[in-house]
């Protein structure tokens, strides 16, 4: 039995609305070198190069020209898809398995995560890959340490999975934490191309078909406009993850964040020796002398044209802020 090919697709999509005003439009969150002075796309890149030996970079007309700077550092040829309209995950990973061999296994990663603990994460990969040699479509199961509200849940029994929660409440993130049988949806995929695409077929025909009919007019990689803009908006774990029988979760023994809001990136600053005050109070995007009085556990942003503060703990707020300048149609998006 021949070997697959293990292609590493990178989704460098996303705005990162949650990390405004440090993320923007012009500079999303995966390309700020805020972490160890890379970026979260450089790290990516970097994590699985020596697990894949082909790489596609799915990305948009906006952002295109920070991928192809950053993976000017790499000695390594890729594949670059660049869609005309963003039409979320489902879209996106078609895209990469109409690029690919039926048989290629495609190892699905956002490009804005931080991962620690190469030896376990090599591990975990070799285990979705056996699996997904096996036809299964494999996703990675993150073990809470929080009751977290900014995540999806995975119900699990082995590695089998029950089923795919949306993002809870407070009670009921509590209520999965102390069950023990949930992880936390990391966003991470890996399958061959054609398991994928035969149960995104199954599941939701109109995206494949109109992601088909976008892919098979691409210019060098780049999508037609008025082709993409038929394609239904909807993510992998509505279209296909959600619905599948043929679903296997390997456990996350790394270390992860999706640096999704400015609680995990306090979290990650702070495990990295970033300043903090006496009342754990941090400043990121400056070196200008701060003071805090009477407040805990602050963060405040500076950036040239906004500055933020905010509690910790109301990291995920920061989203109502960008969707009403985003309602304003505000310069400082």
């Amino acid at each position: 039995m021949a070997i697959s090919t293990v292609t590493h697709v990178v989704l460098t999509g996303g705005i990162g609305s949650r990390l405004w005003p440090l993320s923007r439009r012009t500079l999303p969150k995966q390309y700020l070198e805020l972490f160890d002075g890379e970026s979260l796309f450089e790290k990516t890149v970097a994590r699985n190069e020596n697990v894949s030996s082909n790489m596609i970079v799915v990305g948009n007309i906006e952002n295109y020209k920070m991928s192809n700077a950053i993976m000017e550092k790499f000695n390594k040829s890729f594949t670059h898809i660049v869609e005309a309209v963003p039409r979320n995950t489902a879209a996106a990973i078609a895209f990469a398995a109409f690029a690919s061999d039926p048989e290629d296994i495609l190892l699905i990663t956002p490009s804005d995560h931080i991962i620690d603990g190469e030896h376990s994460y090599n591990d975990a990969l070799q285990k979705a890959i056996v699996l997904a040699g096996q036809n299964y479509l494999v996703t990675f199961g993150i073990k809470p340490t929080k009751p977290e509200t900014g995540y999806g849940y995975i119900e699990f029994e082995n590695e089998d999975v029950i089923a795919f929660h949306e993002k809870p409440n407070l009670e009921t993130a509590k209520i999965y934490l102390e069950n023990g049988n949930y992880f936390w949806n990391s966003g991470l995929f890996c399958f061959k191309a054609g398991t994928f695409l035969a149960e995104l077929e199954k599941q939701e025909p109109e995206v494949y078909w109109s992601s088909k009919t976008a892919w098979e007019a691409n210019t060098d990689g780049f999508l037609d406009y008025e082709l993409s803009l038929k394609i239904p908006s909807i993510s992998i774990d509505y279209a296909v993850m959600e619905r599948s029988d043929d679903i296997k979760v390997v456990p996350a023994q790394f270390e992860w964040s999706d640096l999704g809001s400015f609680e995990s990136v306090y979290d990650y600053l702070v495990h990295k020796g970033h300043p903090i005050d006496a009342n754990r109070n941090i400043v990121i995007g400056t070196s200008m002398h701060t003071t805090f009085i009477g407040v805990k556990n602050c963060i405040l942003i500076y950036t040239i044209d906004a500055l933020m503060v905010l509690q910790k703990e109301n990291s995920q707020e920061v989203k109502e802020v960008y969707q009403q300048l985003e309602s304003i149609a505000s310069p400082l998006l």
